[in-house]
């Protein structure tokens, strides 16, 4: 089954493109339109899109995206928790709001951190030819993963800076439906942003799914 779902479906560019790329693409266009409308679905979709990601990755040596995917699954049960039955500190129920400036320090310092942290393992443990570029957006996308699930607006631009580089890091590996794809999803980040600032704006819960 492993077999079939790496075999390309056809090229592009000159690359191959896999079936499981295929797939993984369509589950992350509809996790993220489930995002900007604040759907708890977004959460399993992101677990079963961040699964087909760890195969594809895992097999073009990307070993940082490749294992951020688990990391993602894990960080999906959680905020999947978060956004039905999550609260504030205040102990109202978890709605979208915006980072204190304090938070917005942390969460950079965070990623900071995590970056030379996981370029250094990665070329120690690994045989990954790019492990800086691939930790970069690794440790990006673990802090904005986190912010996503506290429904703070701040996790979009995180999104849109990890989506960029992104880019750049699978059109070196030649990997052209997924940079189409993360350059989609730099355009959906800005509109996502733009739709959760005005939800933070109004001072309301976001709306619940129908």
């Amino acid at each position: 089954m492993l077999g079939i779902l790496l075999a390309p479906a056809f090229e592009l560019w000159g690359s191959p493109v896999t079936w499981i790329e295929i797939v993984a693409f369509v589950l992350s266009v509809w996790m993220v339109v489930c995002n900007w409308r604040v759907n708890p679905l977004a959460w399993p979709l992101a677990m079963a899109s961040s699964l087909g990601y760890a195969v594809l990755f895992a097999d073009f040596k990307l070993y940082g995206e490749a294992s951020l995917q688990f990391v993602f699954i894990a960080v999906a049960v959680w905020g999947w928790w978060q956004w039905l039955q999550g609260h504030e500190a205040g102990g109202e129920p978890l709605a979208v709001r915006r980072l204190t400036p304090r938070g917005r320090w942390q969460a950079l310092a965070a990623t900071a951190l995590l970056w030379p942290l996981i370029a250094l393992a990665l070329m120690r443990f690994t045989d990954s030819d790019v492990a800086w570029l691939d930790a970069l957006p690794t440790a990006g996308s673990v802090v904005a993963q986190v912010l996503l699930g506290r429904k703070r607006v701040e996790n979009w631009p995180a999104w849109v800076a990890v989506n960029i580089v992104s880019v750049a890091l699978f059109a070196y590996k030649g990997l052209w439906l997924t940079v189409i794809l993360y350059a989609v999803f730099t355009v959906m980040a800005l509109m996502g942003w733009r739709a959760w600032s005005r939800l933070a704006a109004a001072g309301t819960p976001a709306p619940k799914p129908q």
